[in-house]
């Protein structure tokens, strides 16, 4: 055999082999299992009911539920609170909220400026919680806060200062005390001022207004007495 009839019959195998490879499948499962093939007319009939029985199925399919809990299941045994806020004694949380009006270093002053006048005339009493501000007017109630530890301390203001750069509030050695204060003598604090309708601090209820300022006059040490002056006899010659 020649190499041109070798090759033709090479050619001829593999297009024999193509063309039952791209042959169409069956469309039903019944076609080829008798060995009769159905014809073109059967298909397109059965195609076209198998299409009408059935809708075409949609790319994107609802997710699958899962079914309630029965009711004889076992239930957990923790207990859920749910607390009502509704109702508390002093009303809402926020209804006495206020803005906060400055922030900045707070310092303190005791012993050494004990029952000493201040600006406003009242004498300063380490042991009060009051407060001495550069602008405030003299019996502002406010909230100071710790920046540091979050605790609150009520004072009201009765002197000017303080006046070093920095600091927006010295506070009385007690008020000082309240908010862990004089442990290091110069903390980061916030001031609220409390308002006429009133406000809150330290989580307690406070009423609106100006707090009194003592005008009493500090006690005076009596004067001192003075020797008699002595008299010197002088004599004559």
């Amino acid at each position: 055999m020649s190499v041109w009839a070798t090759a033709r019959a090479a050619c001829a195998a593999l297009a024999t082999l193509l063309a039952v490879a791209c042959a169409p499948l069956p469309t039903t499962p019944d076609a080829g299992a008798g060995g009769a093939e159905p014809t073109s007319g059967a298909t397109a009939v059965s195609g076209a009911a198998t299409s009408a029985a059935k809708p075409p199925r949609p790319h994107l399919l609802p997710l699958d539920r899962q079914a309630p809990a029965a009711a004889e299941a076992p239930r957990s045994r923790v207990v859920q609170i749910f607390p009502d806020l509704s109702e508390t004694p002093d009303g809402p949380p926020d209804d006495l909220q206020v803005e906060e009006f400055e922030r900045g270093g707070g310092s303190w002053y005791g012993v050494q400026f004990h029952r000493r006048r201040t600006a406003s005339g009242e004498l300063f009493d380490m042991t009060g919680f009051t407060a001495a501000h550069k602008t405030l007017p003299f019996g502002t109630k406010v909230c100071v806060r710790s920046l540091v530890n979050g605790r609150e301390v009520l004072v009201y203001i009765n002197d000017r200062g303080p006046f070093t750069p920095g600091r927006i509030i010295d506070l009385s050695q007690a008020a000082a005390e309240q908010i862990q204060l004089t442990t290091i003598g110069f903390k980061q604090v916030s001031l609220t001022v409390i308002p006429e309708e009133g406000g809150r601090c330290a989580g307690e209820r406070v009423e609106g207004g100006l707090a009194p300022i003592n005008m009493a006059a500090a006690p005076r040490p009596a004067p001192a007495r003075r020797a008699p002056a002595r008299v010197v006899n002088k004599r004559r010659r």
